[in-house]
């Protein structure tokens, strides 16, 4: 909570965990509380979860309050807390944007209400519903229209960012990089704006984004921290060497529907009891782990959990 006065400490590298499942489908908090450690020890500047890559679709409201409890009990305010809390639906949205609230969060990731692809005045009601209510929680729009089927515009964050104080921010992941450059100028770059498609995390950096909520970052959390603070330091070529090394990893990410392929990983190597993803997703094919076996043999060495980058 200790970061919630001042979103604007909100930066670096967010990353977006994954949920564990056990084999039979039950969330899996053991293994949520070690990939917090892993995290922790591995520099990540703040933690997520609740985004696309930790299936919230697939979860109950309670599930997914009971997540964010474990989180936050691991956090202990060592790092800004950012958990994803929207649905399609206003009643479940304000009930676990409340619950993490109450848990000490340091914002609320809102995503877009999926499926009924409202208007952007519709948009802004939603948002202005959810800053409304909760007006001493920092509140952070999750644009990702890939799977909401609704992108919401600049002139709309503009608006919200206007009328609400406690409207600081937004996740772009949307590979129309223009659409980053039209909501910073539209709004000035007091604005909170973090991407969350992979390789455009090192671009916003220069358009004077905060950061980046990189689903990479479950598997390479030390590479991804040290990419933004080789940027911070003005270490641009270490950066850019760091973001294409990166490539091969970004690609396996998404060789099936995310976050699937990332749970394979992270079971082979000990660091979840299960791959276990939720219906409709399903584990990787045998088609699909060729291409991951391939692709981890080319970025694997980023995958390393603690010290400098080699």
């Amino acid at each position: 909570m200790k970061f919630r006065s001042d979103p604007s400490t909100i930066r670096g590298s967010i990353a977006p965990v994954v949920t564990p499942f056990a084999a039979d489908g039950a969330v899996d908090h053991d293994s949520l509380r070690a990939l917090i450690r892993f995290q922790l020890e591995s520099g990540s500047h703040g933690i997520s979860l609740g985004g696309s890559t930790g299936e919230p679709s697939a979860q109950s409201a309670a599930e997914r309050i009971a997540g964010m409890r474990t989180v936050a009990d691991e956090i202990g305010d060592r790092v800004p807390f950012l958990p994803g809390t929207g649905s399609h639906k206003l009643d479940e949205t304000l009930e676990i944007t409340a619950a993490a609230q109450e848990l000490g969060a340091d914002a609320a990731l809102v995503i877009t209400p999926y499926y009924a692809r409202p208007t952007q005045e519709a948009l802004y009601q939603w948002y202005a519903t959810v800053a409304r209510e909760f007006p001493d929680l920092p509140i952070v729009a999750y644009n990702v229209p890939s799977r909401t089927a609704v992108d919401i515009a600049p002139e709309t964050v503009k608006r919200l960012f206007t009328d609400f104080d406690n409207f600081v921010g937004v996740k772009e992941t949307t590979k129309d990089f223009e659409h980053f450059s039209r909501v910073l100028h539209a709004c000035g770059r007091s604005l909170l704006v973090w991407s969350g498609i992979e390789l455009l995390c090192l671009p916003l950096l220069a358009l004077g984004g905060a950061g980046f909520v990189s689903a990479v970052a479950n598997l390479a959390p030390t590479a991804v921290a040290r990419m933004y603070e080789l940027w911070e330091a003005g270490d641009f070529d270490a950066a850019r060497d760091l973001h294409y090394r990166l490539h091969p990893l970004v690609d396996l990410l998404f060789v099936e529907t995310n976050p699937a392929p990332a749970k394979w990983v992270l079971h082979q190597q000990g660091r979840i009891a299960s791959p276990h993803v939720r219906p409709p997703l399903i584990t990787p094919t045998d088609a699909g782990l060729a291409k991951i076996r391939t692709l981890l043999a080319e970025g694997g060495s980023l995958t390393a959990p603690i010290g400098v980058v080699q």
